[in-house]
């Protein structure tokens, strides 16, 4: 099942409020902030043998990659907003 259809409902609301482009990217980010949700949930159960108290290192690097991946969509999202901004003062 595509994106689209899956989240259909979501991604209509985002887009009505946020534009086609952000909306597009808030829903992406929720998509990113349910998979770090998961991925520390499985952390939790997946306990490093080197050190203790913390993930597996494959868990670690899941859970930076999805975090950094977060960041760009925002900084995305953000700049997006600044340049409309900025189009409808001049």
């Amino acid at each position: 099942m595509s994106i689209y259809d899956d989240r259909r409902d979501e991604l209509e609301r985002h887009e009505l409020m946020m534009g086609a482009e952000r909306g597009r990217l808030a829903v992406t980010l929720d998509l990113l902030t349910d998979a770090l949700v998961l991925v520390g949930q499985h952390g939790v159960y997946c306990q490093s043998a080197r050190q203790a108290g913390k993930p597996a290192m494959d868990i670690q690097m899941i859970s930076k990659c999805l975090t950094d991946a977060k960041e760009l969509v925002a900084s995305v999202m953000e700049q997006i907003q600044r340049k409309k901004a900025e189009a409808e003062r001049g």
